[in-house]
């Protein structure tokens, strides 16, 4: 709205599994500041543009309604990988889950999916304009993906209500693919206190984040969007290649530090990526595994996107902890390693490097107790843990976990081969034994 002088939008934000921000954003009347930190940083930034924060969790039904009315005209959704809830055996709408189904039943909707295929239901019925859905999380085809997600929903209902509803979303709604690039760790008490010192006022909403962002977006929208292209946006007809190269490059290496961060006492990704073996491996993953098996977009340099990527994880003002970019590592190493790992032995190559990322996450499951695993699957995870922990043990159990290996790669005797050796050596050789090994490949 700055950039553009069209002041005519406004953001109706949701919360979803906790009402904490919308909390903390009501008596500020929607405010909050930004501030970046790093080389850089803008100056502190007070935002105006969200007009209402609710609580989906507790008044579902008013995010139903906010999406049904005529009025809105873009749904965005930011509810990180485990937020679709997609089971991993089809790709497809988990219809296993309790509260899908519950939704699909006809409570008030508590799931994300289940708000947006109501809301729009509802959409429909009011005879309400054209909407656009723009996923904005760390997934392939996330516009594709959403549809399908919103599609099964549909489909699942009575067929008086699915067939009219089907027809509706195919010729009123649009889900454009996009990728967002931003580092913003969890607001700490200090950061709350640093901001109220250099703003006079006290923002209990307040965020943090890296100078850096970028925001690519399929140009495929239903109906009337704010011109976001006049604020940085790039708006690309390649947003595929575009998140080919995060989910590779960045996601993965981000998810490296921090597996092998953890194995090593190391607490935030600055201190992980300070480690000059781990910098090492993170930067022969991605010259010798990454690239290799993506078509980058154009316009963007292989070897400079990479070592931006590793400048900006040593931004020690950050502080984002090796413990939070660790967590749901079950809903993400298929996305960020796994692609790289079949691209790689597909070609014949092997995939060392990633091969070590997912070791170090497998030593992670095994060394973590199931109660203190942030992971959706840490129940499955650790019921296929044999009771033995060492590399000969482990690595076959989690193999044959389907939700996250399928069985061509867990059968691949050269991928199981690196996982053994990689794990081996965490598990008993531990720094200074990862440190040879790194140095001495």
């Amino acid at each position: 709205m700055l950039a553009s002088g069209d002041s005519n939008w406004g953001i109706t934000g949701v919360t979803q599994r906790s009402d904490t921000v919308a909390r903390q954003l009501a008596p500020q009347d929607g405010l909050f500041t930004v501030t970046e930190r790093g080389s850089g940083a803008a100056p502190l930034r007070v935002v105006s543009s969200i007009v209402e924060a609710i609580s989906g969790r507790d008044n579902p039904a008013a995010v139903v309604d906010r999406i049904a009315a005529d009025a809105t005209k873009v749904v965005t959704l930011t509810v990180t990988e485990k937020g679709y809830r997609i089971d991993p055996r089809t790709g497809s709408l988990n219809m296993g889950d309790d509260q899908v189904q519950a939704d699909l039943a006809g409570r008030a909707p508590q799931t994300a999916i289940g708000q947006i295929a109501r809301g729009l239901q509802q959409r429909a019925r009011a005879g309400a304009g054209p909407v656009t859905v723009v996923s904005c999380d760390n997934l392939p085809g996330n516009g594709d993906l959403t549809r399908n997600l919103v599609r099964a929903f549909a489909a699942a209902l009575a067929a008086g209500e699915a067939e009219p509803l089907l027809a509706w979303l195919d010729a009123n709604v649009t889900f454009p693919n996009t990728m967002v690039d931003r580092m913003v760790p969890v607001t700490t008490a200090g950061d709350l206190d640093a901001v109220e010192r250099e703003l006079g006022l006290r923002d209990e909403a307040a965020v943090v984040a890296e100078p850096f962002m970028q925001w690519v977006i399929e140009d495929n929208f239903a109906g009337d969007r704010p011109r976001w292209e006049d604020a940085g946006a790039l708006f690309s007809s390649d947003v595929a290649a575009w998140e080919a190269a995060k989910l590779r490059l960045l996601n993965a290496s981000h998810s490296m530090l921090a597996y092998l961060g953890l194995a090593a006492g190391k607490a935030t990704i600055s201190d992980a990526v300070g480690e000059d073996a781990f910098l090492t491996a993170c930067r022969r993953m991605m010259a010798e595994d990454a690239l290799p098996t993506i078509s980058l977009p154009g316009g963007l340099d292989g070897q400079k996107y990479c070592a931006q990527v590793l400048s900006r994880f040593a931004n020690p003002a950050l502080g984002h902890t090796t413990a939070k970019v660790g967590s749901d590592g079950s809903q993400k190493i298929g996305l960020r390693l796994l692609s790289t790992v079949r691209g790689n032995l597909d070609a014949g190559r092997e995939p060392r490097w990633a091969a070590l990322a997912v070791a170090a996450w497998m030593r992670h499951v095994a060394a973590t107790p199931a109660a203190e695993l942030n992971d959706p699957l840490a129940e499955e995870l650790h019921a296929a843990l044999p009771a033995a922990r060492d590399a000969d043990a482990v690595v076959p159990a989690l193999l044959g976990c389907r939700s996250i290996f399928d069985a061509e790669l867990a059968a691949d005797t050269r991928f199981a081969g690196l996982l053994t050796h990689w794990y081996r050596i965490i598990d008993t050789h531990g720094l200074d034994g990862l440190r040879k090994e790194i140095n001495h490949g």
